[in-house]
């Protein structure tokens, strides 16, 4: 399929082609569900911990007799049910993260470029060049692409002024080629690629 190319300024720089077999395909939301699990558990730290009853400090000493007292039989004071007590089956830290094959994930970030390609969320720009690291210019020239929320992906490596002037704006997310993921792409209304990061997608899943 063919899209047109913009420059920042919103004026026409020709099309580009882009692949049926990375932006055609027919989206699945449960393999695009798999990946978003799978990306959001890998980032969990995963270090939330309580206290168990081997770890807290007191007294193991049986505090009140077996029997005759008019209430219950309790052992130490480390049980769950007095305050100050261990936690009964609190979490520990663990790894959160879980398995998933790499042509899956290969697999999921086409589907991911196809249901934007299908929901006609994708620009291409030219590039994405800032001559001054200014907020409020940049802010003018999303204006006038009508971006507002959007990830934008670009070469190998992103304008040091443009990556500056867009990392105070809510809603706009700038990657390299390198990070475009499922996650980020799905959460963003718009995908905006540059012609480099259209090149370099081609040449990574035709490898």
């Amino acid at each position: 399929m063919k899209a047109n190319v913009k420059t920042l300024a919103a004026k026409k720089a020709g099309t580009v082609e882009l692949a049926d077999h990375i932006y055609g395909l027919e989206p699945r939301a449960d393999i695009l569900h798999r990946m978003v699990v799978y990306q959001l558990a890998k980032r969990r730290a995963g270090t939330h911990d309580v206290k168990n009853r081997s770890e807290i400090r007191a007294t193991r000493k049986k505090f009140v007799r077996q029997k005759g007292s008019g209430g219950a039989r309790h052992g130490d004071r480390k049980a769950n049910i007095f305050r100050g007590g261990g936690r009964a089956f609190g979490p520990t830290p663990r790894d959160h993260s879980i398995g998933l094959p790499k042509k899956f994930r290969a697999l999921a970030m086409r589907h991911a470029l196809s249901a934007k390609a299908k929901a006609s969320e994708i620009v291409v720009l030219d590039d994405v060049v800032a001559n001054t690291p200014k907020t409020g210019a940049l802010l003018a020239v999303l204006d006038g692409l009508s971006l507002d929320n959007a990830l934008i992906i670009g070469g190998e490596t992103i304008d040091a002024n443009f990556a500056k002037a867009s990392r105070n704006i809510p809603g706009i997310d700038v990657l390299p080629v390198q990070g475009i993921n499922v996650y980020d792409v799905l959460r963003r209304g718009t995908l905006v690629l540059t012609k480099a990061a259209v090149a370099k997608l081609e040449d990574r899943f035709n490898a």
